[in-house]
């Protein structure tokens, strides 16, 4: 059996090929059992996701309790590294978090994301206190002896006004992305990011490797490596699709009654 040390390091070194890591992002075991089957490297978690299927919305309602029992089941159920999408650690109180990674350490993960939106709240954490978040995990998870992925996720780029004003919102992701890996952060994820332009020119720009999101079928791993993106992620669109595809179904049967 693979050691969650081994793990760690092999999920590090997923992020340094030559083509994109690639995450069709998993809500529970079953789910992830899937994404293994199909040939996932590693297993992420949605958390828009996980909530939903439990009739949760996002933003940290799934109770802290119920989602450290459905990552357990999917490390339980799997051979191959696993990610969690852990939001904004479900504190701002810095003890808090650093018990909450513990207990997710102790699970088996070896990378997460966490996130700068002010879960429940309006707006970002300003980079300087986001940065003091990211060394309190960054510190408790070296503790445990697990070098986990920090993937430090910037919701910059969801702002309403986003298009409109990317000049800006780029030098606030590029400063960030500083900050950020200075508190020792492993890799910058930035939702929302999909013109091909600013993804090469933030990935040129920044010594993290970059996650970008998509919610298509289809996926080119060559363009986006040729960009310089370093991981893609799916966020909520699997199970999107799953649900379409199940509601689709239960209506045709529903309606040759």
């Amino acid at each position: 059996m693979v050691s969650q040390l081994e793990k760690a390091h092999y999920f590090h070194n997923l992020h340094t090929s030559n083509e994109p890591l690639i995450l069709v992002n998993s809500w529970d075991a079953g789910s992830a059992a899937a994404c293994v089957r199909a040939g996932a490297k590693a297993v992420a978690t949605s958390s828009w996701s996980m909530a939903a299927a439990q009739g949760y919305e996002d933003g940290e309602c799934l109770p802290l309790a119920d989602a450290l029992k459905t990552v357990s089941r999917i490390i339980k159920t799997t051979d191959v590294p696993v990610t969690v999408d852990f939001e904004g650690g479900y504190t701002n109180d810095p003890n808090i978090l650093a018990q909450n990674i513990e207990m997710l350490v102790s699970l088996g993960i070896v990378g997460l994301n966490f996130e700068d939106q002010i879960v429940g709240g309006d707006g970002l954490y300003e980079a300087d206190e986001q940065a003091d978040r990211l060394r309190i995990i960054r510190k408790t998870a070296d503790a445990s002896g697990v070098p986990i992925f920090i993937n430090a996720r910037t919701d910059v780029f969801l702002k309403p006004d986003a298009r409109a004003k990317s000049d800006a919102l780029i030098t606030d992701v590029l400063r960030r992305a500083n900050a950020y890996a200075e508190a020792g952060a492993d890799g910058l994820f930035v939702p929302g990011l999909t013109d091909q332009s600013l993804i090469e020119f933030i990935c040129a720009r920044v010594s993290l490797p970059l996650n970008i999101m998509i919610d298509g079928d289809t996926v080119h791993p060559t363009a986006y490596a040729n960009l310089g993106v370093s991981r893609i992620s799916f966020g909520p669109a699997p199970y999107l699709q799953m649900i379409s595809h199940l509601e689709s179904n239960a209506q045709r049967a529903f309606l040759s009654q």
